[in-house]
């Protein structure tokens, strides 16, 4: 098919045109619906006399409908949108950015959601479902651990899993880091349980603080029923993380003034692993914590972050020269452009 329509799109271009505007304006009001007309207008840029044109088309086509409370998708409209998704993506070069993003990080892969996950909190769904489609395709047969952090991006894509359970496959979902302190649904024992129940694997849990005195570092290094969590930890061949921008990670986690001002002094802008990095990727901070650490990822052989957004894109950029070469990326286009902007080809 894909094929085809590059042989309409060399005849009649102007057909593909249309085509990827509407389908643009079903992807927004399927993001942000419902939503009205001139909200939708501001946020795809457009002027409302066009955009008016093109949504009752679509209204004539019983692709979406148009309420007092805004524009929704109709049923059909859904179903267009999920089948048109991929297509699209492929024919006006999605992949070429995926690619072109991974050769800049040297890693395994990138997979890009179009839109800003900032402004359409839909896009980090998806990127649940593109985590789902990945865990599928790389868990091998047998027995896998998979160590899962914490976050408000994690806790979205963790609703999205699905079954990956099989009669050759296993799968045992701890948390990669203690992380008692946060709010609960954002700690990492609450996320890799919700990926555990939703991918009808096992789970077990790491009851630990966030932030650790020595003394009660090497107190709790000495409880059985925590080693026997850190010695799966150990053993994760699969681990799945978030990257967060450094100043807001410190906020979230309440560290203290002299803290973030140190933070600021020495330029940090990411965050991963309880792990601070300025913009050249090195590490200047680091929070003492129970878990994952940095050098130990080099021999996970399945390793996938997802973060996404405009904002987000310096601290992905300065993560991601420490990623090891087998990194899977989640993320969006509007990260991938401003990280790619200025780079050469």
């Amino acid at each position: 098919m894909l094929d085809e329509l590059k042989l309409i799109e060399a005849v009649a271009p102007d057909i593909l045109a249309v085509l990827q505007e509407r389908f643009k304006i079903l992807q927004n009001i399927y993001w942000m619906q419902p939503i009205g007309r001139r909200n939708l207008a501001e946020s795809m840029e457009m002027t409302e006399r066009i955009l008016r044109s093109e949504t009752d088309q679509l209204k004539k086509l019983q692709l979406i409908e148009v309420s007092k409370s805004g524009m929704t998708l109709t049923e059909k409209g859904e179903a267009a949108y999920n089948g048109l998704g991929k297509m699209m993506d492929q024919l006006f070069g999605m992949h070429r950015l995926e690619k072109r993003l991974a050769d800049h990080f040297g890693i395994a892969r990138c997979v890009i959601s179009t839109g800003d996950s900032d402004r359409q909190r839909k896009i980090i769904e998806e990127f649940g479902d593109y985590l789902n489609e990945a865990l599928d395709f790389l868990l091998p047969e047998g027995n896998n651990i998979i160590a899962a952090m914490g976050g408000t991006t994690m806790a979205i894509v963790a609703e999205r899993l699905t079954n990956l359970e099989s009669e050759k496959r296993h799968n045992l979902f701890v948390p990669a880091r203690g992380g008692i302190g946060e709010a609960v649904n954002l700690q990492a024992n609450s996320v890799s349980s919700v990926m555990a129940m939703r991918a009808n694997g096992d789970y077990r849990a790491l009851y630990v603080p966030e932030q650790l005195s020595p003394a009660t570092y090497r107190s709790l290094l000495q409880e059985p029923s925590i080693l026997e969590v850190l010695n799966l930890i150990s053993h994760a061949n699969c681990v799945i993380h978030s990257i967060g921008r450094a100043l807001h990670m410190a906020a979230r986690r309440k560290m203290s003034e002299e803290e973030i001002l140190m933070l600021k002094q020495k330029n940090a802008v990411a965050e991963s692993f309880g792990y601070f990095f300025n913009e050249n990727g090195e590490v200047i901070y680091k929070v003492p914590k129970i878990g994952i650490e940095l050098n130990e990822l080099q021999d996970v052989p399945v390793i996938l972050a997802v973060a996404g957004g405009k904002s987000k894109a310096k601290a992905i950029k300065a993560y991601m020269k420490n990623a090891p070469k087998q990194t899977w990326l989640i993320t969006d286009e509007a990260a991938a452009n401003e990280i790619l902007k200025g780079a050469t080809l």
